[in-house]
Parts: C-alpha cells; sequence; structure tokens
C-alpha cells in the first residue's frame, strides 16, 4: 500500500542579539528509493541566504545554507510532500546462506559494508558483547531474522524512553548502564551489539508518522508512536537477500510506511538534520525550537 505524506519540518534559533551566522548544513529532504518518492519540496530561509544542494558520501541530500544578514534569530523551514510505500521486512526472504546465525558476507559484501560491520565504541570489558550474545538461542539454531526481531523488542520493553534536546548520542554503555535513552541512543545501542555480532549495521534519520497527531483524522487512535512530532532515528541491518532492513527500537516497528528515512549514515553524528556556527557575544544563544508535521494525505 502505497501512502502520501505532506511533511513541514522547522527550526528555529533564538539570540539575544543580532549575530552574524556562519554556513549551516541542513539535512531535511527525504531519502529517493523504490519504496519512497519525493514529490515536491520547498525550503525557506530568513533572514534572506544563498542555498546549494549538495550529496554526501551516502548520498543524503544536503542543503548548504549560508545567511546573508546578521539577526536575532535564524529560521528554517522544509516542506515536501511524499509517496511512501509499504516497506517489507519480516516478508522478504534472506539468501539461504544468512537464514541462520552465524552466517558470512559474500568477499564483495565485506568489502562494501566495511565501514558498517566495524564497532565504532570501545567494548573493553566486554559488557556490550554479553548483552548482544544473550540473543542467540542456546536450545537450537538461532535464526538471523528472529535474533535481530527479538533485540529490537527487548529495547522497546527494558529500556526507558527519555527524550534529549542537547546534541550528541550518549554511547552504547552508557545507554546499557543507564536502562534509558532517546532513539538516537537506541539506534546506536542496536546497531554496536549487532556489530558484534558481525552484523552490519548503519544508522538512519528521519521521521515518524502517527496516525493520532493527524488532526484530519478523527477516528485516530491514542499516541503510541514515540517519536512523531519530531525527528526520530532507527538503523537498518543489511542482510543478505533482503539488503538493507530497519528496525526501531524505540517503537518496536519493522519496517511499514510510518518510518520515513532522510538520511543514513555509519554513526549519529553524521545525519544531525541541522548543523551550524553563529559568531556573536558569549551568552548570546537562547535556545533552538524544532517542529516536525507529518499529515497523511489523500
Amino acid at each position: 500500500m502505497t501512502v502520501r505524506y505532506d511533511i513541514v519540518h522547522t527550526t528555529t534559533y533564538r539570540y539575544s542579539e543580532p549575530v552574524r551566522f556562519g554556513e549551516h548544513r541542513v539535512m531535511f529532504r527525504p531519502r529517493d528509493s523504490h519504496d519512497l518518492r519525493v514529490l515536491a519540496t520547498d525550503l525557506q530561509v530568513s533572514p534572506e541566504a544563498s542555498v546549494r544542494l549538495i550529496q554526501d558520501p551516502h548520498s543524503n541530500s544536503i542543503a548548504i545554507v549560508q545567511p546573508l544578514a546578521d539577526a536575532a534569530e535564524l529560521r528554517i523551514a522544509c516542506s515536501f510532500t511524499i509517496e511512501h510505500a509499504h516497506s517489507q521486512n519480516l516478508e522478504l526472504p534472506l539468501d539461504p546462506s544468512a537464514e541462520q546465525f552465524p552466517f558470512a558476507y559474500s568477499v564483495a559484501e565485506r568489502f562494501d559494508l566495511e565501514h558498517y560491520l566495524r564497532p565504532h565504541h570501545d567494548d573493553p570489558k566486554g559488557e556490550l558483547s554479553a548483552w548482544a550474545r544473550q540473543f542467540i538461542r542456546t536450545d537450537g539454531p538461532t535464526r538471523t531474522r528472529e535474533l535481530l526481531v527479538a533485540m529490537n523488542q527487548h529495547i522497546r520493553e527494558h529500556f526507558t524512553y527519555a527524550a534529549r534536546e542537547e546534541e550528541g548520542t550518549q554511547g552504547p554503555l552508557e545507554t546499557l548502564a543507564r536502562g534509558a535513552g532517546s532513539c538516537r541512543d537506541f539506534a546506536l545501542l542496536m546497531m554496536e551489539a549487532a556489530r558484534r555480532l558481525g552484523i552490519a549495521t548503519r544508522f538512519v534519520s528521519g521521521y515518524l508518522y502517527d496516525p493520532a497527531l493527524d488532526e484530519t483524522n478523527g477516528d485516530a487512535a491514542p499516541a503510541a508512536a514515540t517519536g512523531a512530532g519530531s525527528t526520530h532515528a532507527w538503523l537498518q541491518a543489511y542482510l543478505p537477500g533482503a539488503g538493507w532492513v530497519p528496525f526501531d527500537p524505540t517503537n518496536n516497528l519493522l519496517g511499514g510506511n510510518t518510518l520515513i528515512r532522510v538520511g543514513v549514515a555509519r554513526e549519529p553524528r553524521q545525519a544531525a538534520p541541522i548543523s551550524g556556527s553563529w559568531f556573536g557575544s558569549p551568552g548570546a544563544y537562547l535556545g533552538m525550537e524544532v517542529q516536525v508535521q507529518v499529515q497523511r494525505v489523500g
């Protein structure tokens, strides 16, 4: 089933006095693929700015925004209309060689997946590796997809979601110790755990549609999706035969058409929705406000 969404993503920075702005790197535009098509886009910046569009090393669409005037507020607003088809997950067959864990990627796959297989965070005492191994069955063969489904569900059921406005992602060992984190933290935890089991993973940033937030849907159920109404993060695991398969441990989602991809990367900091610089008096920065509206249309 294909659905159409209207998306408006607005980020506003406020300052106590006019400041000068450096370049801002904006990653708001959904990532086109066979299951997601961008029909229309619009980018508005205040104050006036020069904009150039590029692709980063992961083929994400990036807007390089350079405000042309000093101001006490910087507002960047992007709107999109997209069509999103149901992205299968559990239905796609795996290559027979990858159905059971452990499995081995082909030489060609390992060459291309090298940076997605290599852990990016230290695990000096083996705590993360031990946590990952609990999902390997001891009473018989472990099916690869079932291992990842179990890990995804475990995070949803045993960790506490804690929204965090500040930039950055906490390390997986900190998330384990706290038993809590944001969607970025949960995605990174599962990524690093799967990598220690020899499964390639990558970070995904984007948006989450929740029908409970759609004002035009009078029959919407109570809100249940964590991360809707803001930017969201999850991960993809590369499984031979099925390709990049999405897992959202924050909500225990497995594909579908409510996860709307914007950027993919080997680590979270490469997929920040927006980053940039400003120049002015110390303490002039008052804060940032982010608003994301995802509405189903048609």
